[in-house]
């Protein structure tokens, strides 16, 4: 029998996903719409003012533990928000969002990969066979279905930008195996502080090279959007869901993402559902689902 704290990370865990699908969805809206760096920055800000309503007594408890990682705490936000997002918005300029969903979906093996080389994790034969499978589909994206492509490295940039974000979550998710015995709301408190300032330096140089070009009223509305959905609920049932299972399990369930944003961006940005997808979609499930089975068995 499924004992209940794992019944409610599962909902936790699908519910972030589901976020995290439509966050792809929200990149390709966004083109033209805001520039990449503002929907960072504007994000954090925008969940920073909202944890002065809902953090504030848990930062203040949470302070002495919190001041002794604090420079840990800015890397993590650095990397698994700023870093992360900005690859992730960039990507969306350049490719459509079932590559990005799909691409994303493949962060629990990078999570294996980043154990091994980090942690000194080993990984077993059934582990290593779901690796090759899941970056093979990574691969099969990138390449459009047309392997001609990579000989000539016409790779897409957007999926190059959503590979390199991939390694930047999952070094994150690893960190997140070391965070301090605080409050999610204390922990989240900080490393969104640090994600937006970390993002000032980025809208500061697009600002420098570009001028300042003000979001539309659809920007503001994608940045309340990605504020609340992507930035503030799901970032919080991650960690919520990472306390109850582990990172190991929780990354799983980032396979649902590819799932949700290929259905979201047929149903709302009229992408097409091409066959190298379908296949693709296919290997890096299947490959997610053998390295769970190699965990366990």
């Amino acid at each position: 029998m499924i004992a209940r704290n794992h019944l409610k990370a599962y909902a936790l865990l699908f519910f972030t996903t589901w976020c995290w699908g439509l966050n792809a969805i929200i990149s390709r809206l966004a083109v033209g719409e805001i520039s990449p760096t503002q929907l960072v920055t504007f994000r954090w800000l925008g969940v920073i003012l909202i944890l002065l309503l809902l953090a504030r007594k848990h930062v203040v408890r949470d302070w002495p533990i919190l001041r002794r990682h604090i420079l840990f705490l800015g890397l993590m936000g650095s990397c698994g928000f700023t870093v992360f997002n900005t690859l992730f918005y960039i990507a969306g300029h350049h490719t459509g969002a079932i590559n990005i969903g799909i691409l994303q979906g493949s962060i629990p093996v990078f999570v294996l990969l980043a154990s091994l080389f980090m942690l000194r994790h080993p990984i077993g034969k059934i582990q290593g066979i779901g690796v090759a499978l899941t970056l093979l589909g990574v691969i099969i994206v990138a390449a459009r279905g047309e392997f001609a492509q990579l000989a000539d490295l016409a790779v897409n940039r957007g999926d190059l930008f959503m590979v390199i974000a991939c390694f930047f979550y999952a070094a994150y998710s690893i960190g997140l195996t070391r965070r301090p015995n605080v409050s999610a709301l204390g922990l989240f408190a900080i490393m969104a502080m640090a994600a937006w300032l970390a993002s000032l330096p980025l809208v500061a140089f697009e600002i420098w090279q570009q001028g300042w070009n003000a979001p539309s009223p659809t920007g503001w509305l994608l940045v309340l959007l990605v504020t609340i959905l992507p930035s503030l609920i799901a970032q919080l049932f991650f960690i919520q869901g990472v306390a109850l299972i582990g990172p190991g399990r929780a990354g799983v369930f980032v396979n649902l993402v590819p799932v949700f944003a290929s259905i979201m961006a047929v149903v709302f940005l009229n992408e097409v559902f091409e066959y190298y997808h379908a296949l693709a979609l296919a290997l890096v499930l299947g490959g997610i689902g053998l390295s769970e089975i190699g965990k366990t068995g």
